[in-house]
């Protein structure tokens, strides 16, 4: 995967909830403007955004972008720091067929999935 957009009607929250959980990962804050704010490493880039149609941004139903922690113990913290910045768990850390894995939603109800 090259990059990753989700959408957010509170940008200021949203930025600060993903600064916070990319604080000890290899995604860096590179840009950000009055609609869109990029987190970015060597080969992935992710970014929130408000909708270019200016309709109010909503979570796919079945819609869900996982991020590659390296280890359980990563999948672990970064589950935990989901539910730390005000996000939900969608499922516990646990050895899901080949992947140990945490489901949660960020602020918008966006569903993330963190994996080993």
């Amino acid at each position: 995967m090259d990059y990753c957009v989700l959408g957010t009607n509170n940008m200021e929250a949203a930025i600060k909830f993903y600064d916070s959980l990319f604080e000890q990962t290899e995604l860096n804050q590179v840009l950000s403007t009055d609609r869109m704010t990029f987190w970015q490493c060597e080969y992935f880039a992710f970014a929130i955004a408000k909708p270019f149609n200016e309709e109010p941004a909503s979570n796919g139903n079945g819609t869900m972008i996982g991020f590659n922690a390296g280890s359980t113990e990563e999948v672990k913290r970064l589950h935990k720091k989901v539910i730390e910045l005000g996000g939900t768990c969608e499922g516990e850390p646990g050895q899901r067929g080949p992947k140990f894995s945490a489901y949660v939603r960020d602020l918008d109800r966006n569903k993330l999935v963190f994996s080993a």
